[in-house]
């Protein structure tokens, strides 16, 4: 996208107002890039890196508070152990390489899921990344790794019946705040927008508390191929929505 056609559309956007504060994006169609091409399926992750650096600038210069990428699902541990180890490889290249871009951008990066499953050396290389953006006050980069919708909730029952048992607060105080209180996003706005990439119409366990009322936007675009005028027109058509939670809009 050429930089100045860029500006009049990022500027539109904002003066539009009613931007998302959290979009949340489902990255797929990474290993059908691949196979399109002739390659292996690591081809089509590594390609994808490009896509993540993108829409990364893009949602910091429209001021989006929160985005959060679905890296790595607690159901991919069931793919190739070769293809696992590669991503798990290139998720710490990725991190060394752009830890200090995305502090310069006033990035601040954290993370869902549980990660005492990942390799040292992947969890080494992000505890570096969370450390060194940790004073960043702009966009929140949130990745999703070893996450499940459902462990989540697991989770958060066990810590719940944990504290009640310990007489913390009484079973009366729970209630929807407590409970997303307990979740890997506390502190974080429910997403807004979800957009997933290749034309999949699922949630892939992604965020299933969270979502109760997110817009959903699909595009047939592999994420390899996503660029920022597909994150822009994704949040054009959020803008467009008139969203009642549940209400009657006179």
């Amino acid at each position: 996208m050429k930089k100045q056609e860029d500006r009049e559309i990022r500027e539109r956007i904002i003066e539009k107002g009613n931007l998302p504060r959290h979009i949340a994006i489902i990255m797929d169609g990474n290993g059908r890039w691949a196979r399109r091409r002739g390659k292996e399926r690591i081809a089509g992750h590594q390609a994808g890196i490009e896509a993540v650096r993108d829409t990364v600038r893009a949602a910091g210069e429209l001021g989006i508070e929160v985005l959060t990428l679905y890296a790595f699902s607690s159901e991919n541990w069931n793919r190739p152990k070769n293809e696992v180890f590669a991503l798990m490889r290139l998720l710490r290249e990725t991190l060394e390489k752009e830890t200090e871009e995305l502090k310069k951008n006033n990035v601040r990066l954290r993370t869902i899921g549980r990660l005492d499953r990942l390799p040292a050396f992947t969890l080494h290389a992000l505890k570096k990344a969370i450390e060194r953006t940790s004073d960043g006050t702009g966009l929140t980069l949130v990745l999703a790794l070893n996450y499940g919708g459902r462990g989540e909730l697991v989770d958060a029952v066990r810590q719940i019946v944990s504290d009640v048992e310990k007489r913390r607060y009484g079973v009366e105080a729970v209630d929807e705040g407590l409970i997303s209180r307990c979740l890997y996003t506390s502190g974080l706005p429910d997403p807004d927008l979800l957009i997933r990439t290749s034309g999949e119409m699922r949630l892939s366990n992604f965020l299933l508390w969270q979502m109760a009322y997110t817009e959903i936007w699909v595009t047939d675009v592999l994420w390899p191929d996503f660029r920022r005028e597909h994150l822009y027109q994704a949040i054009e058509s959020y803008q467009s929505r008139e969203r009642r939670f549940g209400r009657v809009m006179e």
